[in-house]
């Protein structure tokens, strides 16, 4: 679906509009000034401030020129906004752009004030289940599975 739930909290149809619309002041106009972004993947590209939330989506949208976003699954918990994202595009070199994963966000009076940030962009090229939990152990047969 491309639109939340009905009860949905109204910034993540906000949100998911100037996404799609491309409207990078009204995506901006979604997160507080003091926006705290956690990324427990990826700790270094954690983040604080609205500011960068501008310049990263300044570059997504040039780099993905067609972009769409959709948000399949959502639940809310008092304050916490749960979200599973897909979005999709085609980068100026012609090669798919697909990201999907979970977000996990705080919400005050109907500004995003936080997110858990679990969103990953999809690959095809790393093997089944047993060669992914191989390299993960470090137990990986082809010295080269390790990444």
């Amino acid at each position: 679906m491309d639109r939340p739930n009905q009860g949905q909290l109204p910034v993540l149809q906000r949100l998911l509009e100037a996404m799609n619309a491309h409207d990078l002041d009204a995506m901006v106009a979604c997160f507080a000034d003091d926006y705290v972004n956690e990324t427990p993947a990826h700790p270094q590209r954690g983040f604080r401030g609205s500011a960068q939330v501008r310049t990263n989506w300044t570059q997504i949208l040039a780099g993905v020129p067609n972009l769409r976003a959709r948000v399949p699954r959502s639940a809310v918990d008092g304050g916490t906004l749960w979200t599973e994202w897909d979005i999709t595009g085609t980068r100026p070199d012609g090669t798919a752009f697909l990201m999907r994963g979970v977000v996990i966000f705080g919400i005050t009076d109907q500004a995003i004030t936080s997110a858990r940030f679990y969103l990953e962009p999809v690959e095809e090229t790393s093997g089944d289940v047993d060669a992914h939990t191989r390299r993960v152990v470090g137990t990986a047969a082809n010295p080269k599975e390790i990444s």
